[in-house]
């Protein structure tokens, strides 16, 4: 097995999770908070979805899926256009609300087809180039990767206790 076909599965868990995590929730599941300062389910899959799309994007050198196919639109959220959530306040957190779930899955999936499909042209070598030098030592691909797939893995556990929490409630 190469290292891209660990990332494709990797990347492909977290769609299963994201879609487990949200079909079949009312608009108030989505959207509540456990209290003032807490997280939605909306606003996790929102956010690992745009830390995928936006880091993604920056690696592979392309347009983020949340631009360039107008889910920024679609969303119409009283945020900046290339928020991706890092460091929201809560009343930012707030603001990011949906009236359905098919909302959200359909934007990860948009990022997940692009995902993949950058995924698929890696090489060994690939994940060796440096693609973020603002930290010490360089990022690389592979790291940032890793780092996505990490990312997402706990954001997306967090929505799916957040709904075991609201379905027991």
């Amino acid at each position: 097995m190469h290292a891209k076909d660990i990332l494709i599965d990797g990347f492909s868990r977290i769609q299963e999770e994201v879609h487990a995590a949200v079909e079949g929730l009312t608009p108030d599941d989505l959207n509540h908070r456990l209290g003032p300062d807490a997280n939605s389910i909306t606003w996790l899959v929102w956010h690992l979805t745009r830390i995928q799309d936006d880091h993604l994007a920056d690696a592979f050198a392309l347009d983020q899926v949340w631009l360039t196919q107008e889910w920024e639109k679609r969303f119409g959220l009283d945020l900046p256009p290339r928020d991706h959530g890092y460091g929201h306040t809560s009343a930012q957190v707030a603001k990011v609300r949906v009236d359905s779930p098919e909302l959200l899955t359909g934007y990860y999936d948009a990022v997940h087809a692009q995902s993949l499909e950058a995924l698929h042209g890696v090489t060994a070598a690939d994940l060796d180039r440096v693609v973020d030098t603002n930290w010490d030592p360089p990022v690389t691909l592979g790291v940032r990767l890793v780092s996505v797939l990490s990312d997402d893995l706990e954001h997306v556990g967090q929505a799916a206790y957040l709904r075991g929490l609201r379905q027991s409630a």
